[in-house]
């Protein structure tokens, strides 16, 4: 895709992930011309901040190809330092207009931070950091009275989405410059489908951003 605006980059990966739904994917830019175009350099037009979850390949969810996504995944898209200079990296060097916190249902690390959280329950080694990293979503879900998987996925995504923005003075400068936008996605495993979670920077597509409960259930305003 030619360097685009941060709403066309949006379009590009919701029209994908439709005909990913509907089983009519192109599989565009996946062929052997596609792979000599890029050895001199990349070009993507987004980058996605992914859960590791090895249902969760974007490339493929999206309906794209060799070259236009950015990837960066990490379990429960937890953000540390490495993170944060990856997303800058895609934005400042690479030129990408999109930024993409990608979230998904039954996510075993905001699973085991509930766990941790309501029950005591303590992961051990590395797992530990990834569980602590999740917590403040948990605890801020709970402080809104969310109690349903869904709605505590969607708030982690949000946290996620603001922690980006809160701990990155370049992604910030970025969207006040109109130059990126940075959305949240929520993915559905068994159905396939993406739904806009948040937005920064990038106007949501009328009909594709779900909005944030109050504790009893009643929708107030979208981010």
């Amino acid at each position: 895709m030619p360097r685009t605006s941060p709403s066309v980059a949006l379009d590009a990966l919701l029209a994908g992930n439709k005909r990913f739904v509907s089983g009519s994917p192109e599989h565009p830019n996946q062929d052997a011309a596609r792979r000599a175009e890029l050895a001199p350099g990349q070009d993507p037009f987004a980058v996605v901040l992914g859960c590791s979850d090895s249902r969760l390949a974007a490339e493929i969810i999206f309906d794209q190809g060799l070259g236009d996504l950015f990837m960066v995944r990490t379990a429960g898209h937890v953000v540390g330092s490495e993170v944060l200079g990856s997303v800058e990296y895609a934005t400042t060097v690479l030129g990408a207009r999109l930024v993409v916190v990608l979230g998904h249902d039954s996510c075993g690390a905001v699973a085991a931070a509930r766990a941790a959280v309501e029950d005591g329950f303590a992961a051990g080694g590395f797992v530990r950091d990834v569980v602590e990293r999740v917590t403040p979503s948990i605890l801020a879900a709970r402080t809104a009275g969310l109690t349903s998987d869904s709605d505590v996925i969607d708030e982690h995504i949000r946290h996620t989405v603001d922690l980006l923005l809160d701990r990155s003075r370049l992604l910030s400068e970025q969207i006040a410059a109109g130059e990126i936008g940075v959305v949240g996605l929520g993915y559905a495993l068994a159905e396939g489908s993406a739904r806009i979670v948040t937005a920064r920077g990038v106007e949501a597509p009328e009909g594709t951003q779900s909005e944030p409960k109050t504790p009893a259930g009643e929708k107030t305003s979208a981010s």
